[in-house]
C-alpha cells in the first residue's frame, strides 16, 4: 500500500480522538506497553527513543523516552524521519517501534541507521501485527492497511526522498517468524521473538471501529488469550521482537527466543 505521506498525520488525528473516547483501548495498550518494558535494559547507556510515536502513549509508561514522528505535534520531543535520525553515533540505548515496522518500505535502510545510533549492546524493540490463521482475516478485512502476504519486500540499503506512506501488515511475521529471507537481518542478533494471541485487542475494534464486547469482559478475554498463546501460528495476533547489533567474535551473547 502506498499513499501520500500526509495520510500519516491524518491518521494521528483520528487515533487521538478515538483514544480519548475509548477507555477499553487504553487498558489494552497498557498491557502491550508492559511487554515492551520487559525488554528495556536500564543498564545500557543512552536515551530511549521511540520512532513513529503517533499520539505519544509510550511516555505514560516510560516518561524518559524521547517521542519522535514525521510531523510536529505538542506531545513530541523530536520531529524526524526514521531513515535519517538526528542522534549522535552510539548515543541511543533503545529504539522502540510500536506498529511502525510494517510501515518501513526499506527495513534494511532503517536497520543501517538504527545500528549507527545505538550504543554497544543497544536494543531495537519492535511491536507489530502477527499474521496467523485466525488473525489474517481480521487484519485483512477489518483494517484499511493490506496484509501484503505475497508482495515483495525491498532489500535496498537506502531509500531516497521523496518518500510515501507504505504499509504491509504481514512483514514482521514473514521476516522474523516465517524466515522468508534466510539469514535476515544480517549483522543482528534476535534476543526475543514472541507471537501471542490478542483477541481482546482484535475484538476491541481498535482505533477505527466500535468494540465487539463490553469493557467488563476484557479480563476474561485476556485470560483466554494467555491460554491460546500456546499456539501462536493458529491464534497469534501480535508479536514482540527484540534485536541487538551482533557482537564482535569472542564477546558473550545471550539469545532468548520464544514462539
Amino acid at each position: 500500500m502506498t499513499a501520500p505521506l500526509g495520510q500519516h498525520q491524518a491518521e494521528i488525528g483520528r487515533n487521538l480522538r478515538a483514544w480519548e473516547g475509548k477507555p477499553l483501548l487504553q487498558k489494552i495498550y497498557a498491557g502491550f506497553y508492559r511487554r515492551i518494558l520487559g525488554l528495556i535494559d536500564h543498564s545500557i547507556p543512552g536515551r530511549v527513543v521511540e520512532i513513529g510515536s503517533g499520539i505519544g502513549n509510550l511516555k505514560a509508561h516510560l516518561p524518559q523516552a524521547l517521542a519522535t514522528d514525521l510531523f510536529p505535534n505538542p506531545w513530541l520531543d523530536v520531529v524526524c524521519d526514521g531513515y535519517e535520525l538526528p542522534f549522535r553515533t552510539a548515543s541511543v540505548s533503545h529504539l522502540v517501534l510500536f506498529d511502525v515496522f510494517h510501515h518501513l518500505r526499506a527495513p534494511n535502510a532503517f536497520l543501517r541507521e538504527a545500528r549507527r545510533v545505538l550504543a554497544p549492546a543497544g536494543r531495537l524493540i519492535l511491536f507489530d501485527p502477527y499474521i496467523s490463521w485466525s488473525s489474517h482475516p481480521v487484519y485483512g478485512l477489518l483494517h484499511h492497511e493490506p496484509v501484503a502476504w505475497s508482495a515483495p519486500i525491498s532489500l535496498t540499503g537506502t531509500l531516497p526522498r521523496p518518500r510515501d506512506y507504505y504499509a504491509a501488515q504481514g512483514n514482521a511475521t514473514r521476516l522474523f517468524f516465517r524466515k522468508e529471507i534466510p539469514g535476515w537481518p544480517e549483522g543482528w542478533t534476535i534476543l526475543h521473538a514472541e507471537a501471542f494471541s490478542c483477541f481482546h485487542y482484535l475484538l476491541s475494534g481498535g482505533y477505527g471501529k466500535p468494540a465487539f464486547y463490553p469493557a467488563s469482559w476484557m479480563e476474561a478475554f485476556d485470560r483466554c488469550d494467555t491460554t491460546l498463546s500456546q499456539w501462536p501460528r493458529i491464534f497469534g495476533g501480535r508479536c514482540l521482537v527484540g534485536l541487538q547489533a551482533a557482537q564482535v567474535r569472542g564477546a558473550p551473547a545471550t539469545t532468548v527466543r520464544r514462539r
